[in-house]
């Protein structure tokens, strides 16, 4: 359980490293991610997104578990 804890920190100091570099990345703006602009309201849902971080931390894991 440490062991996993410290990995996840080690991962997200290693994103907030790189973050001035994966901002520029298109993700959150990708075709099929669902913007809802309303007067006073907006909604926004990552659906594409979600879907490629997903499939890429899948393929991730599933080398590292080879």
């Amino acid at each position: 359980m440490s062991r996993t804890l410290i990995l996840i920190g080690l991962g997200i100091v290693v994103v907030g490293l790189f973050w001035p570099w994966l901002s520029k990345l298109p993700l959150g703006r990708l075709p099929g991610d669902l913007l809802i602009r309303r007067e006073h309201f907006t909604l926004y849902i990552p659906v594409t997104t979600m879907v490629v971080i997903s499939a890429v931390l899948s393929l991730l894991i599933w080398l590292f578990h080879r």
